[in-house]
């Protein structure tokens, strides 16, 4: 019975201890982190499920822009045979790559929605405008995940290099988490933008030219 209340009490005191170095704080930080990770690629994914529809649709309208569907083809294809798990963004080498396969498919994209300006029956079809304004939704989801799995793994990685804290993290094996270079951030912020063909909007009035006082007559 000693023994036993003596086991409890020392459980007790080291879950006290590890609670005030940080290993409770590590490990909730930790699952935020999978779920911010989780989000970013599934958006990603929601992404290359559009895709195929989107080449189609352009494909019977511009039929001489093989190079850029190609592109975006190869794209996607280079997305889809990575291997995205939970544990990859432990992995500086396979994070890096992951970062770079999406950076080339949002410009395939890119130039693909500049290209299809050149085509007006394009453009006015029904079924490129719903899948040109879900990819602008999506592009929006996607920046929204990353900027959290961001702000998430800045924290967790923050609260890694803090004393005492780091000493816990040194002890049971944390290590900081990869995140989004700020190059690529930069390069992706911005959705592509949707053009329905609306009215150019009006250019703005212009301030009437100073004139010169009058010279006084003598």
């Amino acid at each position: 019975m000693r023994r036993f209340g003596l086991r409890l009490c020392l459980g007790v005191g080291l879950a006290f201890a590890l609670s005030g170095c940080g290993y409770n704080t590590m490990q909730t930080q930790d699952e935020a982190v999978k779920s911010a990770w989780s989000e970013v690629v599934n958006q990603y994914q929601r992404r290359a499920d559009l895709i195929p529809n989107l080449v189609n649709t352009v494909k019977g309208y511009a039929t001489h822009e093989e190079q850029v569907l190609l592109g975006v083809t190869q794209a996607r294809a280079k997305v889809g045979s990575m291997q995205v798990t939970p544990e990859l963004v432990n992995d500086p080498a396979a994070f890096a790559k992951f970062q770079a396969a999406q950076g080339e498919l949002t410009s395939a994209l890119s130039r693909l929605l500049v290209v299809s300006e050149n085509y007006p029956d394009l453009k006015a079809n029904q079924n490129f405008r719903d899948l040109q304004a879900e990819l602008e939704g999506t592009e929006n989801r996607i920046t929204v995940a990353r900027n959290r799995y961001i702000q998430t793994v800045q924290t967790y990685n923050t609260t890694l290099r803090v004393f005492p804290d780091n000493l816990t993290a040194m002890v049971f094996g944390y290590k900081p988490k990869e995140n989004f270079s700020v190059d690529n951030e930069a390069a992706i912020s911005h959705a592509p933008t949707v053009d329905f063909g609306g009215a150019a909007p009006a250019p703005a009035p212009t301030a009437p030219a100073p004139t010169a006082p009058a010279t006084p007559k003598p």
